[in-house]
């Protein structure tokens, strides 16, 4: 059934949304600065053309006061904006019943795009 979602999904969107990561993740890595929010956008660009199957957990680390820093530095940047495109697709693929497992994956790919610093993809 993993297979078949993801094959939907990417038909369905999911190469779209991946995209859009990985410009983005192009365009974060070209300063110096930038390169560790190019890192987790890259990651998020990947999770959004395979989402059926992955987990996304905690990682626990030592400094978790940089990985707060680096969440609040992101949702000042874009996170929060992507965040809201995911929820409005999750939002729209809910109306239907076949939909339900795709908004499922957008609201999954929301609380990840909100803050990624912190979380590893299993």
């Amino acid at each position: 059934m993993k297979i078949l979602g993801n094959i939907i999904w990417f038909v369905f969107g999911g190469v779209f949304v991946a995209i859009e990561y990985f410009i983005s993740s192009i365009l974060m890595m070209i300063t110096i600065i930038g390169i560790p929010f190019g890192i987790q956008t890259m990651k998020l660009g990947i999770l959004a053309l395979w989402p059926f199957g992955s987990e996304v957990k905690d990682t626990p680390q030592t400094n978790s006061f940089l990985n707060l820093l680096m969440n609040i530095i992101w949702i000042l940047i874009g996170g929060f904006w992507i965040s809201i495109t995911h929820l409005v697709f999750a939002l729209i693929f809910a109306i239907t019943i076949i939909g339900i497992p795709f908004a499922q994956q957008h609201i999954k790919l929301a609380i990840l795009a909100l803050v990624p610093f912190g979380k590893t993809i299993v």
